[in-house]
């Protein structure tokens, strides 16, 4: 089929199906649209903009160890410090800056290096005794790991010893994900934490005290250790709004408050193709797209049911089965961090609360990653992110409960007063996190069913319920251009991305 014959839809305009957007108008596909349900593009990456402060959604930074991906990012939007004036970062607001990391943990009410570093500081804040059983109990897991490894508590534990995984992982885990680790699979740890160990914390410890690279690369460190990343200055939103100009630009079309109602199929010598998408915009119009190949990057869940009978029952079964974590954020604005403003020069971008007695799982100070997130750059931007499911406690609370309860926690962890705080905002995202329980465990049956419709492609974090950074959708969307350019139906590059084991985290 010739590029002129091809027409591609895209459910979702997040950084997955931009990116398919893009690379297909690029190499010659004329008749692309993409379906969006929300008012604003980007999915989670968006950024949203509260009396002219502005949220990054779970907090994104711009780094990959997939130079393909770098040079994606430079080419949308110019680089701070990259053979531009010095004062230009201040001339425009859609650019990239160059931001130091720095997060850490929160815990007895004091401040831990993340990751866990073997410093002073550490030391006498955890204590000679705990300390010692933390190294005995890694000595252990060394001699003895757990085989086979099947759970995230299994994975964690053979990385860095049971008594720090129940100091600083098991708790933490437990209120994103409101199951315990021996609930998880392991596959959570293979795709997010895959390469990082306490050897390797130190020996990345020990190079830092010889001196560090300047460079953004960092191709030789874990990416839970990178100390450097790109940011747009105005929030990853605004990159994404970018790449959406350029698909308009291109001739693409972006259909924005429309969802997806159905995909429509035919069966040709027992293969199912899907021939059209259904659409019903905010208006109440109803349109069917036609299409050649159809990108989804929608929860994978809603994909098996929108395609209905189709689907044969066990695999419908196990769709069903697949669990999502939602999140909210509640941003506080306020005059001073800490009480009479003892924590006015935090640096951090964002720190874990490991306390039991508070919901609230991370705060980002949201100035730290851009100054011009905050409108006001003498107040302090602060988002306090909570871990829900549809329908339980905490996403059932009313907005000005929950908001209560937020400033309350913020006052009892001592970084402000309720009487410092200025404006407040909350933001529900649903299906935020797949969930690796539930019938995780036979997602295979549905990659297979998906497999045989050679022109479907799952793509991004959602459309192939893993959880992937930023990057890893993007591959996944490129990686889908690459197969519909060529008129593969073996879909493995796609499925492959975050997953072997050197892939992202290691050489």
């Amino acid at each position: 089929m010739s590029s002129d014959d091809k027409q591609i839809v895209i459910i979702g305009g997040g950084p997955a199906g931009l990116t398919a957007a893009l690379e297909l108008l690029r190499r010659g596909i004329r008749s692309v649209t993409v379906v969006e349900k929300d008012a604003q593009v980007g999915g989670i990456s968006r950024t949203v903009v509260h009396n002219g402060n502005r949220m990054d959604i779970g907090g994104h930074r711009f780094f990959s160890k997939s130079q393909e991906v770098m040079d994606w990012w430079a080419e949308i939007l110019p680089v701070e410090g990259e053979g531009m004036p010095p004062a230009l970062p201040d001339e425009l607001d859609r650019i990239i800056l160059l931001r130091r990391r720095l997060s850490r943990i929160f815990y007895l009410r004091k401040f831990f290096s993340y990751p866990i570093a073997l410093s002073m500081g550490t030391l006498r804040n955890l204590g000679l005794s705990r300390v010692a059983g933390i190294g005995l109990s890694y000595a252990k897991a060394c001699l003895r790991p757990i085989k086979p490894e099947q759970t995230l508590e299994d994975f964690i534990v053979n990385r860095f010893g049971r008594r720090l995984y129940e100091t600083f992982f098991r708790d933490y885990t437990h209120k994103v994900w409101g199951v315990p680790c021996n609930a998880i699979a392991a596959d959570w740890g293979a795709q997010r934490i895959k390469g990082l160990s306490i050897v390797r914390v130190l020996t990345h410890a020990v190079k830092n005290m010889l001196g560090s690279s300047a460079s953004i690369a960092q191709k030789d460190i874990e990416t839970s250790l990178i100390e450097r990343f790109w940011y747009p200055k105005l929030g990853p939103g605004s990159l994404w709004e970018t790449v959406a100009d350029m698909v308009r630009e291109l001739g693409g079309t972006i259909l924005m408050e429309s969802r997806v109602t159905a995909l429509n199929w035919k069966q040709d010598d027992g293969r199912v193709r899907i021939v059209g998408v259904d659409v019903l915009h905010a208006d109440g119009r109803k349109q069917t797209l036609p299409c050649t190949s159809c990108i989804s990057s929608m929860p994978l869940r809603e994909l098996v049911e929108q395609l209905g009978d189709v689907v044969p029952p066990a695999v419908r079964q196990v769709a069903h089965g697949l669990v999502y974590r939602d999140f909210m954020t509640v941003g506080v604005l306020v005059r001073r961090l800490g009480r009479d403003g003892a924590h006015a020069d935090l640096k951090d971008n964002w720190i874990y609360i490991q306390e039991p007695d508070v919901h609230v799982g991370r705060i980002q100070l949201f100035h730290n990653w851009s100054p011009w997130l905050v409108a006001d750059q003498s107040k302090f931007w602060l988002g306090m992110e909570y871990f829900a499911t549809e329908g339980d406690e905490l996403w059932s609370m009313s907005d000005a409960d929950f908001i209560e309860m937020a400033v309350n926690e913020l006052e009892k962890l001592g970084f402000a007063t309720a009487a410092d705080v200025e404006d407040t905002v909350l933001l529900r995202v649903p299906k935020a996190y797949p969930a690796y329980f539930g019938s995780y465990d036979r997602i295979g049956e549905v990659q297979c069913f998906l497999n045989s419709v050679p022109n479907l492609y799952p793509v991004g974090r959602n459309g192939m319920h893993r959880y992937n950074n930023m990057d890893h959708s993007m591959l996944s969307a490129v990686r889908t251009v690459e197969c519909i350019l060529g008129d593969r139906e073996d879909k493995a590059a796609i499925w492959d991305v975050n997953v072997e084991k050197e892939y992202h985290e290691g050489k």
